[in-house]
Formats: C-alpha cells, structure tokens, sequence
C-alpha cells in the first residue's frame, strides 16, 4: 500500500483529502505545515508528498529539499499559474490546480506514483536497455526497426530547439516520445506543459494558451497566465494538434514565427522562449488540403516528423511489452508475479490492438486484479480468439475508406450471419458505449452525449481516443 503525506493547513481540505485517498486505498498521514512534517514524519518513508504551495512559516516547495527522490505533488489555486510554475522550476513533480475534482487528484496521484522511478532519475533517460535486454527511451519500450529508428531521430532532435510533429495512432504513445525529447534536451530542468487540444472546448481554447487581462470579457476578473507563457524556458507539447479551431491555429503561427504571444485583452506582446512539439493522429496534409488546417501552421510544425508505429506491426514487441507491463501492475498491486498462458500469448500476439499500448495496459492491469493464481489466462483478458480470426479475414478481404469506416465497421456488423440477432442482445458497456456514440454523434452535441452516458465530456473524449472513434466536425457537435 503506497503512502502519502499531506501536507494542508485548511483541516477541512485535509481532512477530506485524506478519506478520499484512503477510500482508494492509500495510507495517509498528514501535517499541517512545513515545520510539522519534517518534525513529525521521516519524508523518505512516503511515496508521494502532497503538499499545497501556501503554508503558514514556509512555503510546500520547502518541502522538495528535504524529500530527496520522494515526489512532491503542489497544489495551487487556479489563478496562480506563475507559482506553479515555479514549483515545477523548484523540483515539484507536477501540480494541480484548486478547486480540483476527485478523479483529477486520483490520477495525477496515480501517474505520478507510477512513473516515479523513471522521473527520479531524468539523466538514465537516454536509450539503453532494460533488464530484459530490450532497447528503451524513456517510457518507451520495444525492439522492432521501427522504434529503433525512433530512438535515433529522438536522440539526434532532443538537443536542438526544433519543433517536433509526432504522428501516431492514439494510445501509441507520443506523449511519452515528448517526455523523451524533453528529458534528453537542454531544457530538461524547465517546465514540461502538456496540452490536449481536443480535451479544451473551443471558446477556451485561446484563453487557456495565450492567457487573458482583466476585463477582457465577461468573467475575467484578474489576469491570467496562458500555458505557453507558463512553458517559458521550457517545452509546450500540443496533443491533437489536429483539433485546434482555426482561429486558434492563426494566434498559435504568429508564435511559432515571432515567438511571442499577447494575452486576449492586451495590446502589448510578450516574448517567450518555447520548444514547440505537436502530436495528432490525423493526416495534417489532406486536412490542410481541404482547408480543415491551416497549410501555413502545417509547414510550420512539420520540421521534424517522428511516426509511431500502431501496437499490430511491432512484432516481437508486443509479448515483450506485455510482459513488462504485466511484472510492473504486480508491483503496483502488491501482488505475486505472473505469467502469460499459451492460450494468453496467442491472443495478445494475434489482436490487432486497435486501442494500441493503452488498451493493452488496460486490458492486463484488469485481467491482474481479477486473478486468483500466478497464470493469466485467455478469460482474463477477455479477448476472443475465433473473433479475433474471423476479424483479421474480413480486414483482408475488404479494404476500409477510412479510420472511422473500419469502426464503424467492426461495431455496427455481426460477426456472423447466424449471430445477427445475439450480438445485439449480449453488449458489454464498451459496446454500448461505441454503438450509441456512432448513432447519435450526428444529431446530438458532445455535451448531450456526455450526458445521456452518464458521464463527463472529458470521460467521453478519453473514451473515444481509447476506442477510436473520432470527434465528428460538425454544427451540431460543435455547439
């Protein structure tokens, strides 16, 4: 069980704080300054140190000195960007913005306990090998000649300033290819802002990247910073570049050309010192060709491609990641170590992943916390094998129009003739949710969507990417 210690002067919030963590099964200690924990806890017994950043005496980003490799979580108020920022420059591991809901606490807590060793020793982040003997950068993984390949652009771009575009289906990890650039450049000490173009509606999106003055519109009651003026000095990564409305697209080239931007509401421009890396899924090129995005922005960010290949065309790679994550989800669970059955191995090596790295993370980190012995077997994983077969003969024989045509495809037709009517009686949730997502996205809005699943917009965004399902552009979705 990981330990936390929070540190919160408001009893209120630390208090809430520390039942909401022991609901999802943390231990939990707390202090109520900076004094009271270095006097009544040893810092480095604790996974995780949440702290908020105004604390009575000193400050939480005192605490960073102290913790050695214990990671240091800061929590801020929403409109204090620029502290946050300097938490990061002081060695926080991340912060997150009051007032936050549970599930965004939950899982910058659960990322960053995860990825804690690797972040703890940013100068071992260059390509070497695992103790499986298997080529690695980073949080990447894998020996085919494509990732291969991928190690070397990324360890020939990291040093310089140039703006990087990472093309890969979703869930094959580009994020992790920024981290890589960002952890092997010499802006490693910098901050590292992350930015889901896609996640943001469009009538925040300018305000979130290039910030606003007081009195800019209504509900501007202070100035605030933007996330790219929050990445000064350090890298912005733009995930699904793709999405970004068009006149965001227009504010973001005159940065990439002038380097500097000016807040909505001011007349002065501000310059900044940003290392550019986009990502998306998307053909930017034919989008640019029908004027979906901008051809100027395209040529811009288009300095240095980096292609991620889908999990399906890694070869040997797959079992090998397979087993790697499913030794680390042990870990995480506190559970015994365990092994791929025959009847497993066949079934992760002959999917095709559509979901790519993250669905196989998602589809092991379930089959571990449902086994009872030290075998994962094929149930676990709760893949079909004869699916699975009748699926790849089906692709072969028919060519797709598009990503979202061989979605639709594979969710709207049964599997066989005689199984017509049975498919549509024995939906598992995610089936559902694919079915009505594609019968529904053209009539109603992503909101009313969110809505009738029963679920947020940015659950109903993550589920999308994870399925592959794409955002539909039109009037309706865009209200």
């Amino acid at each position: 069980m990981e330990k936390i210690l929070i540190v919160e002067d408001e009893s209120v919030i630390r208090s809430a704080l520390r039942k909401l963590l022991e609901r999802n099964n943390y231990k939990v200690a707390e202090a109520g300054s900076v004094k009271e924990a270095l006097e009544r806890h040893d810092l480095s017994s604790f996974d995780l140190i949440v702290s908020d950043l105004r604390l009575p005496g000193s400050p939480g980003t005192d605490l960073i000195k102290h913790a050695n490799d214990v990671p240091v979580l800061i929590m801020t108020s929403y409109a204090s960007m620029r502290s946050a920022v300097d938490s990061m420059k002081a060695g926080a591991v991340d912060y997150i913005a009051k007032p936050f809901d549970h599930d965004d606490i939950l899982n910058a807590i659960k990322a960053i306990i995860a990825n804690h060793s690797p972040q703890s020793l940013p100068k071992e982040k260059r390509a070497t090998s695992n103790k499986r003997g298997m080529p690695h950068l980073g949080g990447l993984i894998g020996n085919c000649p494509a990732m291969l390949e991928l190690y070397e652009y990324v360890r020939k771009v990291a040093p310089t300033d140039t703006t990087v575009l990472v093309h890969g289906e979703t869930g094959t990890g580009k994020e992790l290819v920024a981290k890589a650039i960002h952890a092997n450049s010499q802006r490693i000490e910098q901050p590292f802002i992350s930015v889901n173009c896609a996640a943001i509606p469009e009538t925040l999106i300018e305000s979130e990247l290039f910030g606003y003055e007081k009195g800019a519109f209504t509900g501007a009651n202070t100035n605030r910073m933007g996330l790219i003026e929050a990445a000064d000095g350090g890298t912005l990564f733009l995930d699904e570049i793709g999405e970004l409305p068009l006149e965001a697209q227009a504010r973001l080239l005159r940065f990439i050309q002038e380097d500097e931007i000016r807040r909505i509401g001011s007349v002065e421009s501000r310059k900044v010192d940003v290392r550019l890396i986009c990502a998306t899924h998307r053909d930017l090129k034919s989008l640019a060709q029908t004027g979906q995005f901008r051809q100027d922005l395209y040529y811009r960010i288009n300095v240095m491609q980096l292609v991620l290949p889908p999990l399906r065309e890694r070869g040997k790679d797959i079992l090998e990641l397979a087993e790697t994550i499913l030794e680390n989800r042990c870990l995480a669970s506190h559970k015994e170590p365990k092994v791929f059955s025959p009847k497993a191995i066949q079934a992760i090596t002959t999917y095709t992943w559509p979901g790519n790295v993250r669905e196989l993370e998602n589809v092991i980190e379930r089959a571990v916390i449902l086994a009872e012995g030290d075998t994962i077997d094929n149930d676990l994983l709760n893949i079909d094998l004869e699916l699975v077969n009748v699926t790849q003969i089906r692709t072969r024989k028919s060519k797709p129009e598009s990503a979202s045509g061989a979605v639709a495809k594979s969710v709207t037709e049964p599997v066989g003739e005689t199984d017509a009517e049975d498919s549509s009686e024995d939906l598992s949730l995610e089936d559902y949710f694919q079915r009505f997502v594609l019968e529904h996205q053209d009539s109603m809005s992503e909101t009313e969507l969110a809505r009738k699943l029963g679920v947020s917009r940015k659950c109903l965004w993550e589920r999308r990417q994870r399925l592959g399902i794409p955002r539909q552009k039109s009037a309706k979705s865009a209200s």
